[in-house]
């Protein structure tokens, strides 16, 4: 946003911004001036919600957000149309009941009403306020218009809803109801009534609903009751049939009996196992080679006395055989044998085998005895155990019935149980409901301070902000290009000067340059013309560049006469300048001025020059005729060439954009280019692709912003 801009044009519009608010101010003054007083008149209404003091419990914990929304409630119940239009039937049969004491000036539509009438209506609001109907528009179909005589007294529905406000302030313990009017008596009345007639119904409301809640919580802790009997006696019934005192107990007392005699049944097969086993041992040694066991010293002795025997035989061959070396080997043989059998015997018959084994026969005959006592009480454990395993099979059934008897029964009691507390709270809530009572009265006040400064300021504010704003709006909605900056930025281009308006007739450049009269608007004209001038003959001499083409976007822009112009302003420099432009009134001049000598399509032709002066002007052909279809391009390069080399500046004056076919060719043969724009103009849709085009062009400058306003 351009803020200088913005600036100019309020200060554009000064004055409005002046004289508005002032013409507002005065109107609102005299529309103020003989305001009523108002006065204001507010009660309050404890609600106990967070005074401790009125709780039965102190103790009890505070949560802050289920108490906001119980004042919410409350104040949203202020508002509903029932309220609003109990208070409507009070203040209308207030006035009309008490004529001389009303509130308020009868409307024409009260006024209007004769006696009877008056207190058939009077009648008709009593039994609508003593049955706390609705006041509606249908209200006006019956004889008397009951909604618009409501209305037209200031006491309608929508009226009250918009002045009376109820609020509460937080962490208070109180609801406000305040009112303001232009009677004292009236708001102190309104607000009192209001209060009173709420907590009336209110309480009402609240003893009715914890009434109906006690009933059927009643009838539904009665009807819970019934269903727990039922449910515990099934219980109690089926454990009578069934014999069953404590299922439970007597299961585990049967199971625990079958564990202890399964425990015996296992001692007695390991018993039985374990006597089986010794009695094969003993048998086995019984009847084995076992020496210990199953040995005789009798043939051992038999050996050894015939091993004597042959010891005396060899003895006797000895001596008979007269001594001979083997038989006494053979006695030798005999004595070492004897005396190993000997050494034997004593050592085997230390024990005597018939001991061992008549010790082995008892340990037989006892373990037999215990292997039969075993299995007697095998047969005795197993009968038990199977008396037992029937008994617990007959109670499996039971416990499936029985578990789902209990847990109704449980259930049947815990719904029983929780009725029960839920009778109980609201019992007790009831006694410790909600208790809404007034604090304090509304009275009549003192009238209200005067508001006509604030209506004064407001009607002055707003109508400056709303002349701002409409000033505002016609900037941003304004496209008109009135600065360098503002055209720069829509053509995305340079702008390389601005020229002034010449707001005289005059057109004369040597005038203009020459005047010494004071003129502002001609001094400014010859400055920025010097300034363009310098910006042009520096981006002219970066390439030595001699031919200076001056377009615009459509015709009448002021190109013209900004081609004479700067021709001017290059001749003051001592420069010979060529003008190739449209003809434009000069004077002639014997030294430095504008010359009118030549015609281009002459000279395109002869291809010959006659420079009279420091600038030469050659008049373009106003039929519009192309370039191309009077010479070949090579021959105006020739031509061009030629001026070159007798000029230090050619200036053409090139078509208007909207030309685009003959300013194409013209712009063929330039080296550099200006576009000239008019200030306060804007480039439309339609301009924008001639922008591109130009901006796009290698020789292109920039822009000149033409005819600008000297406050600009």
């Amino acid at each position: 946003m351009d803020i200088k801009s913005l600036l100019k044009l309020i200060k554009k519009y000064k004055w409005v911004l002046l004289l508005v608010p002032i013409i507002a101010v005065t109107i609102t003054y005299f529309l103020v001036k003989n305001l009523p007083k108002q006065y204001n008149s507010e009660v309050q209404i404890s609600t106990g919600l967070l005074d401790p003091s009125k709780k039965l419990i102190s103790n009890e914990n505070t949560d802050f957000f289920q108490i906001s929304q119980q004042f919410n409630s409350i104040i949203e119940k202020f508002k509903l149309k029932k309220m609003l239009n109990i208070l409507s039937y009070n203040l209308i049969l207030h006035d009309l009941e008490q004529p001389k004491t009303s509130f308020r000036k009868y409307s024409e539509l009260i006024d209007s009403l004769n006696a009877t009438q008056r207190i058939e209506v009077i009648a008709i609001f009593k039994a609508k306020l003593l049955s706390k109907s609705v006041l509606t528009l249908a209200d006006n179909e019956g004889k008397y218009k009951l909604y618009n005589m409501v209305s037209s007294m200031g006491y309608g529905e929508e009226t009250l809803r918009k002045q009376v406000d109820i609020s509460h302030t937080e962490n208070s313990d109180f609801i406000n109801i305040s009112y303001t009017s232009e009677n004292p008596e009236l708001s102190a009345y309104l607000v009192n009534t209001y209060a009173n007639t709420f907590i009336s119904n209110y309480s009402m409301d609240v003893s009715l609903n914890q009434s109906n809640s006690i009933v059927l919580l009643d009838s539904v802790l009665k009807q819970k009751e019934i269903i727990m009997n039922q449910k515990n006696e099934a219980l109690a019934t089926f454990k009578r049939n069934k014999g069953v005192l404590n299922l439970s107990e007597q299961s585990a007392a049967v199971y625990g009996q079958i564990t202890e005699y399964e425990s015996q049944r296992a001692n007695a097969i390991r018993q039985m196992q374990t006597s089986q086993g010794q009695i094969r041992i003993i048998n086995s040694k019984l009847g084995g080679a076992d020496v210990t066991y199953n040995g005789s010293s009798r043939a051992d002795n038999r050996e050894l006395v015939n091993l004597k025997q042959k010891l005396v035989a060899a003895n006797n061959a000895f001596i008979e055989n007269g001594f001979k070396p083997s038989d006494q080997k053979k006695i030798d043989s005999l004595n070492r044998i004897i005396l190993a059998m000997s050494n034997q015997n004593a050592d085997e018959n230390v024990v005597d085998p018939k001991t061992s084994k008549q010790s082995l026969i008892s340990q037989k005959l006892a373990l037999e005895l215990s292997l039969e006592q075993a299995k007697s009480s095998m047969s005795s454990i197993n009968a038990q155990l199977s008396q037992l395993r029937a008994k617990y099979s007959s109670m499996v059934p039971y416990d499936a019935d029985i578990q789902n008897y209990e847990r109704e029964a449980d259930l049947a009691t815990k719904d029983y149980t929780a009725a029960s507390e839920q009778y109980n709270q609201n019992k007790a809530g009831q006694s410790m409901g909600l208790r809404l009572q007034i604090e304090q009265i509304g009275l009549p006040g003192n009238p209200e301070p005067s508001k006509r400064i604030i209506y004064l300021a407001g009607s002055g504010f707003g109508s400056f902000a709303l002349c701002v704003g409409f000033i505002l709006v016609m900037f941003l909605t304004d496209n008109k290009i009135k600065t360098a900056q503002q055209l720069a930025a829509a053509t995305k281009s340079n702008t390389l000067g601005v020229l002034c308006k010449i707001e005289t007739d005059e057109r004369n450049v040597r005038d203009i340059w020459n005047d010494k009269t004071g003129n502002v608007n001609f001094e400014f004209f010859r400055d920025m013309l010097r300034s363009l001038r310098f910006e042009v003959t520096e981006k002219l001499d970066l390439d030595d560049s001699k031919i200076l083409g001056v377009t615009s976007l459509v015709a009448g822009e002021g190109k013209t006469f900004i081609c004479h112009s700067l021709a001017y302003a290059f001749a003051m420099t001592g420069k010979k300048v060529l003008l190739i432009a449209d003809e434009l009134p000069v004077v002639k001049s014997t030294s430095t001025g504008l010359v009118v000598s030549h015609n281009f399509q002459t000279f395109l032709v002869k291809k010959e020059i006659h420079t009279e002066d420091l600038i030469t002007v050659m008049n373009k052909n106003t039929a519009r005729e192309s370039l191309l279809e009077m010479q070949s391009v090579k021959s105006l390069k020739a031509g061009f060439d030629v001026l070159r080399d007798e000029f230090d500046i050619i200036i053409v004056d090139v078509n208007s954009l909207h030309d685009i076919n003959i300013a194409k060719e013209w712009l063929l043969f330039t080296d550099k280019n200006l576009a000239i724009f008019e200030y306060g103009k804007t480039i439309q849709d339609v301009d924008k692709e001639y922008v591109a085009y130009i901006k796009k062009l290698p020789g292109f400058l920039g822009w000149v912003l033409n005819k600008t306003e000297l406050t600009d």
